[in-house]
């Protein structure tokens, strides 16, 4: 499922030649900032609710380099939650080739930022959730996931 579209900028490029690892991490943050909107836990969740999420685990694969203006996608394969924990995958696929650059996979903590604490998901966060599973389940593969046994269900 396409999360995001991003050319490859100039200052992104290293005196490798290739991206910075750092603009990868950068890459899949704001992808994935797009489905945390539509979960109601993004930036604008923080601001009015103080409820955000937070990263504590990544697993990072670079596949194939990634150069200046290219274009790649940023896909979710994969998504599964539980009363406190998000675990996601997401690819990047370069669009000449559609190879799979990289690949980055997390569990992050649902906040409550007043309390700087780990807090359970409201029920309508678990149903939106749950509803885009139930909708995107045959697209999300369970192959080499890191983190499956993270997940307390």
């Amino acid at each position: 499922m396409l999360l995001k579209n991003f050319k490859v900028k100039k200052e992104w490029v290293d005196y490798n030649d290739h991206l910075n690892m750092a603009y990868y991490v950068l890459m899949f943050d704001m992808a994935w900032e797009v489905a945390l909107e539509k979960f109601k836990m993004g930036g604008t969740a923080a601001k009015n609710s103080a409820r955000s999420t937070m990263v504590v685990e990544t697993h990072t694969a670079y596949l194939k380099e990634v150069r200046e203006k290219d274009d790649v996608n940023v896909n979710l394969t994969y998504f599964d939650h539980d009363k406190k924990r998000l675990h996601l995958k997401m690819e990047m696929i370069e669009k000449k080739t559609n190879q799979i650059s990289a690949n980055m996979e997390w569990i992050s903590l649902y906040i409550d930022l007043d309390k700087r604490k780990v807090t359970e998901f409201e029920n309508d966060k678990l149903t939106l959730m749950d509803k885009f599973i139930i909708d995107n389940k045959s697209s999300f593969s369970t192959n080499n996931l890191y983190f499956s046994a993270k997940l307390k269900k």
